[in-house]
């Protein structure tokens, strides 16, 4: 019994006694691999943060601002207004408040302000259209390219490494992109909607996300590829053609903005100033009548160049809109319109 006791008391001893757990060393390990985790945690937190929302535009504000026309907005409203404001107050410190009727300068600093506003997104705009256009043009050849290589017997991975080889102009880079994500391991379909995810046009979605459906399912995938192919080339064409049509709607509000500073060129520098001469002239000699009375010239010369900077402005955004379809594409028009207007009166007129 008492050898029995012995050696339950050394085995319930040993069983009882864990020197691992309360090993300085050990818990000093666990604490480092602990606060390692927390660390790559709070990295992973800060990485995905910044991917996203205020902290990708903190970490890339050009990019931000410059991938969307309308996100440009967000720097040239402010500092359009802070233009506009600054100089009414200069403007009316230094002279007064009746430098609003008498003198021109606020109407260049509207001028300026509206500038600053809608030149940086009609720039923007036209880039954007024309980046896609190139890009639209592209894909029915690439699809075709594809669809007759499959037909040959290539894997599509096979055809699009030797066609990333191939010229396709704006497209070229997204292509071969996509090869060397496609050679890294990713699948067909994932790398198909990563390339359109790149592409950033509606219709490169639409294509993108009828092949990799139709890859899915199993289908020919050469006869998707050619469907899609003929979807592209056909929405092209018809783009390019609704252009064509419409570019005589485009001539004519243009043309009629000229006809109307055209008209008004003429009207100030003949018969108002004929007439503000004659009044002058009558009302010098005592003999003015109520027909014959001062015209205030200089401010009919400002109304109608209000008149032909609003026209011309919006002139600018209809011919955008009959166009190409879409108001901001007439930014550029209203721009140009605008500054000839302020141009002519300025110094012409």
């Amino acid at each position: 019994m008492a050898i029995k006791d012995t050696f339950t008391g050394l085995f319930g001893q040993k069983k009882e006694r864990s020197p691992l757990p309360e090993d300085p060393h050990y818990k000093k390990n666990a604490d480092t691999e602990e606060d390692e985790l927390t660390t790559i945690s709070g990295r992973l937190d800060a990485e995905r943060k910044s991917r996203e929302g205020f902290g990708r535009f903190l970490r890339h504000p050009v990019r931000v601002l410059t991938e969307k026309p309308e996100n440009i907005l967000v720097v040239c409203l402010p500092l359009s207004l802070i233009v506009f404001f600054g100089g009414f107050l200069s403007m009316v410190q230094v002279y007064g408040i009746r430098v609003l009727f008498t003198s021109t300068m606020i109407d260049d600093f509207a001028v300026l302000a509206i500038l600053i506003s809608i030149v940086p997104v009609a720039i923007l705009d036209f880039r954007e259209q024309s980046r896609k256009k190139n890009l639209e043009e592209a894909l029915p050849n690439f699809f075709r390219d594809l669809a007759g290589m499959n037909d040959s017997g290539m894997t599509l991975p096979n055809a699009v490494h030797l066609v990333a080889n191939a010229e396709y102009g704006a497209l070229t880079p997204h292509i071969r992109k996509l090869d060397n994500e496609m050679s890294w391991g990713v699948g067909f379909v994932e790398a198909m909607y990563r390339f359109g995810r790149n592409l950033g046009t509606p219709l490169a979605d639409r294509s993108v996300d009828l092949i990799a459906k139709a890859s899915k399912a199993g289908g020919d995938i050469s006869e998707v590829l050619r469907a899609a192919a003929n979807d592209t080339f056909e929405t092209v064409n018809l783009a390019q053609e609704r252009r064509n049509n419409m570019l005589i709607y485009v001539i004519i509000v243009l043309v009629s903005w000229a006809v109307f500073m055209f008209v008004i060129a003429i009207l100030v520098s003949t018969f108002l100033s004929t007439m503000a001469t004659a009044g002058a002239a009558a009302q010098a000699t005592g003999a003015s009548s109520k027909f014959m009375a001062r015209i205030d010239l200089p401010a009919y010369k400002r109304l109608f160049c209000h008149a032909a900077m609003i026209q011309g402005f919006f002139s600018g955004l209809c011919a955008g809109q009959m166009g190409e379809g879409r108001v901001i594409a007439g930014l550029k028009y209203s721009a140009i319109m605008l500054v000839i207007s302020w141009f002519v009166f300025r110094f012409f007129i």
